[in-house]
C-alpha cells in the first residue's frame, strides 16, 4: 500500500474502527437500496409519476431532524452512544422489514409508505447525530476528520451499490424485497457494535444533564459565527440542493423514460463522484473555509450542467460532479464543526447541524416536486443550482468577515 494510500485510510489501523465500517457499509448498501425502491414504489405503482408525492415522503422522513431536535442531541451528548446507536439501528431494521412484508404481500398504500417515512425519520433523528458524534470515540480527535470522510465513502459506496442493485432487485424479484433486504441488512451494525473493544473506545465527555441542555446548545452556537456561516450554507443547500431523490426519480421517469435498472444506475452514477469527493476528504490532513465555499460553487455549477443536460449520458456525468461538490462541502462542514466544538456540546450542535441540513427538506422537498411537476425537473434542478450559489455566496461574505476562524475547543485535542 503506497503512503498516500495509507493517509487516506488511517483509521482503518484500528480494530474498533475497521469493525464498525464493515457493519456500516452493509448497512449503507441496504439503505440505499431501500431509498431507490421507495420512490420507485410510490412513483410507479402508488402513483401516477407523482414527484409531490415523493416530496412528500422526503419531507416526512427528513422533518423528525427538525422536530425533535431538543431531545436528539441531548440524547446524543448524555447517553451510551453505543448502546443507544443499537437500539436506534434494531429500529430502524425493524421498520423496514414490516414495509417489505407490507409491499410484498401487495396490501401497501401511500398513507402507509408516508407513515413508515415518518416513523424511520423519528428514529433516525436519535441515531444520526450519535453515529456522527460516536467516530471521535472509535479513532480520538487526531484521525476523526480522516474517519468523518472515511464514513462518508462507505456511505456513499452504498450509494454507488444500493440503488443498481435496487434495480434488478426490483425488475427481477419485486420492489417489498428490496425493503427486506435493507432490514436484514441492520443486523451487520448490530453485530458491530456488539464486537467492539469496549476498553478501547475513547468515551467523549459526558454532558451534565439539566432542564436548560438544548437552550445551552443554541447559546454556544449563537456566540460562534463561524458556525452560524456554516449553518446558513447548510440550509441552503440542504433545503433546496439536496433534494436528490426527486431530481433523480423525476429526470429518469419524467425527461429520459428510463426503466428500473437504468434508473438505479443513474444514482451509483452520482456515487462514484460521491466516493471520489470523499476520499478526497480523507487524503487531506485538514479542512478549511476555502473548502466549503469551492464545493457549494461547484455543486450550483453541477446542478446546472444536470439541468440543461441534452441526454442520458451527459446527465449522468453531471451527477457525477454534483457528487464530488456535495462531498467535499457536507464533509468539510461536518469535520469544522466537530473539530471547533467543545467535546461535551458536539452532539447537540451536530444535531442543529443536522436538523438545519435535513430538517429544512419539508420545506424544500415539497416545493422542489411541485415545481418538477408543473414547470418539469429541469427547473427543478435550478433551484439546486441556486441554492450552491447562494451559499457560496454566504462563504465569500464569511470570508471577507475573517468569521471562519473557530477558536480552539475547550478539552479538545
Amino acid at each position: 500500500m503506497t503512503a498516500a494510500a495509507t493517509g487516506i485510510f488511517r483509521s482503518l489501523k484500528g480494530h474498533n474502527y475497521r469493525v464498525w465500517a464493515a457493519g456500516a457499509l452493509v448497512s449503507n448498501i441496504g439503505t440505499w437500496m431501500q431509498r431507490t425502491a421507495q420512490d420507485w414504489l410510490v412513483l410507479t405503482r402508488l402513483t401516477h409519476h407523482n414527484a409531490s408525492a415523493v416530496g412528500i415522503v422526503m419531507a416526512l422522513q427528513f422533518g423528525p431532524q427538525l422536530l425533535l431536535l431538543p431531545w436528539t442531541g441531548s440524547a446524543a451528548d448524555h447517553y451510551n452512544q453505543r448502546k443507544l446507536l443499537m437500539v436506534t439501528q434494531a429500529t430502524l431494521g425493524a421498520l423496514a422489514l414490516v414495509l417489505g412484508v407490507l409491499t410484498i404481500t401487495g396490501v401497501v398504500a401511500l398513507w402507509q409508505v408516508y407513515l413508515f417515512a415518518f416513523a424511520s425519520g423519528c428514529a433516525a433523528a436519535f441515531d444520526a447525530p450519535v453515529r456522527q458524534t460516536f467516530v471521535a470515540e472509535l479513532v480520538g480527535e487526531t484521525d476523526l476528520p480522516n474517519a468523518v470522510a472515511l464514513n462518508s465513502t462507505s456511505f456513499n459506496a452504498g450509494r454507488m451499490v444500493g440503488p443498481a442493485v435496487a434495480g434488478l432487485v426490483i425488475a427481477s424479484i419485486g420492489t417489498g424485497w428490496a425493503f427486506v433486504v435493507n432490514g436484514l441488512s441492520f443486523f451487520a451494525v448490530l453485530i458491530s457494535l456488539a464486537s467492539l473493544r469496549v476498553s478501547a473506545l475513547r468515551p467523549n465527555p459526558r454532558a451534565r444533564r439539566s432542564k436548560g441542555s438544548f437552550i445551552e446548545g443554541l447559546r454556544y452556537v449563537a456566540a460562534r459565527p463561524d458556525l452560524k456561516a456554516i449553518l446558513v450554507m447548510l440550509f441552503l443547500i440542504g433545503t433546496f440542493g439536496l433534494n436528490f431523490q426527486i431530481f433523480i426519480s423525476t429526470m429518469a421517469v419524467s425527461v429520459f423514460h428510463a426503466d428500473a435498472r437504468s434508473y438505479g444506475l443513474l444514482s451509483s452514477f452520482m456515487a462514484v463522484g460521491t466516493i471520489s469527493g470523499a476520499l478526497l476528504a480523507a487524503g487531506r490532513a485538514n479542512t478549511t473555509f476555502n473548502a466549503l465555499l469551492i464545493g457549494s460553487a461547484i455543486f450550483g455549477l453541477g446542478c446546472t450542467l444536470a439541468a440543461i443536460a441534452p441526454s442520458y449520458a451527459w446527465f449522468a456525468t453531471a451527477l457525477a460532479v454534483i457528487g464530488i461538490a456535495a462531498m467535499t462541502f457536507t464533509n468539510g462542514s461536518n469535520a469544522l464543526m466537530q473539530l471547533s466544538t467543545e467535546p461535551a456540546m458536539r452532539g447537540r450542535v451536530m444535531a442543529l447541524r443536522l436538523s438545519i441540513a435535513l430538517g429544512g427538506t419539508p420545506i424544500g422537498a415539497p416545493i422542489v416536486g411541485w415545481v418538477a411537476d408543473h414547470a418539469g425537473p429541469r427547473w427543478a434542478l435550478g433551484i439546486g443550482a441556486a441554492s450552491g450559489f447562494a451559499a457560496a455566496g454566504v462563504a465569500l461574505y464569511a470570508l471577507r468577515l475573517r468569521v471562519h476562524r473557530p477558536p480552539a475547543p475547550a478539552g479538545g485535542a
